[in-house]
Order: C-alpha cells, then sequence, then structure tokens
C-alpha cells in the first residue's frame, strides 16, 4: 500500500506552523494528484503555492510518500514547527530506515530541503517571491537535500 502525505505549511506570530494530511493512494492514482487534493490547491492561478515530494519512508506497512504544500490555504488547525529540531537519523549502515520519526521530523526535514530548493531550484524561487512572509523564514534555515540522513546544524 502507498500512503501520500500532505505537510501543509504555513506562518504564524512570526514563525512556522504545520498541519499533516494523509490518505491512502487508489489503485492507478498519480500521488501529485492526490497531494494536490489534499492541499486544497484545486486552483493553479495562485503564484504563491507550491507542491513538492520531499521524502519517502516505509511505516505502517505502506510506503509513506510525502509532499510539502504551501501556503496553507486553511491554517487555522495548524501547529507550531520547530525546523531547528535535532532529526534522528540511521544508526544501521543496512538499516536506513527509521522508525522513530514523529511527523513534526518530516516537516523539519521538508522545510529544509525547501530552504536548499530556494537556492537552486528557479521555479522554487519565483514562487517564493508570492509568499515572502513564509519563505523568508524557511530560506533562514541550513539547506537540506533530500534523503540527507544527518541534518546540518544551525
Amino acid at each position: 500500500m502507498t500512503v501520500v502525505e500532505t505537510i501543509l505549511l504555513s506562518t504564524g506570530d512570526g514563525a512556522l506552523h504545520y498541519r499533516v494530511l494523509r490518505q491512502a493512494l487508489p489503485d492507478g492514482g498519480h500521488p501529485d494528484t492526490l497531494a494536490r487534493e489534499l492541499a486544497g490547491f484545486d486552483d493553479r492561478t495562485d503564484p504563491a503555492r507550491l507542491l513538492h515530494s520531499t521524502s519517502w519512508r516505509f511505516a505502517a506497512g505502506a510506503v509513506v510518500l510525502t509532499y510539502a504544500a504551501l501556503p496553507d490555504p486553511h491554517p487555522e488547525t495548524a501547529i507550531p514547527l520547530d525546523p531547528w529540531r535535532s532529526l534522528p537519523y540511521a544508526d544501521d549502515p543496512l538499516g536506513p530506515a527509521l522508525d522513530r520519526l514523529t511527523a513534526g521530523d518530516v516537516a523539519a526535514h521538508a522545510c529544509r530541503h525547501l530552504a536548499y530548493l530556494w537556492r537552486t531550484d528557479p521555479v522554487v524561487a519565483l514562487t517564493a517571491n508570492a509568499a515572502p512572509d513564509l519563505w523568508y523564514i524557511i530560506a533562514g534555515l541550513s539547506p537540506a537535500v533530500a534523503g540527507l540522513v544527518i541534518q546540518p546544524a544551525r
């Protein structure tokens, strides 16, 4: 089974916030389409919207494909995120899958990956210009490539 997980990012009180939505991918479904639906991104004309696949993992018998989506169109229930948190990493060279990840860990990794893309991907950089409050915080993070096992410190 494959599960699509969409981490919706927003800003409030000058800090990052997130909420997570998950749904099993239907047979024959495309994960990008489901992630966009979970995010509520049915309008493609908003220049601030970005959807990006940031990671995957195996959890609870399913492959979980994680997407970052921003800005969150409904941030009312979002919770604060510490993007500088120390993230767990695999200590087994033949077992990179982690079973002790929290939603906050995954969201923090996604934000650090977005900080990398802000610096390297012109499409992301253009999108960031349309949501400066949110991207100001993300751009200030230490950039991390997707799949980086040990995340950079401050």
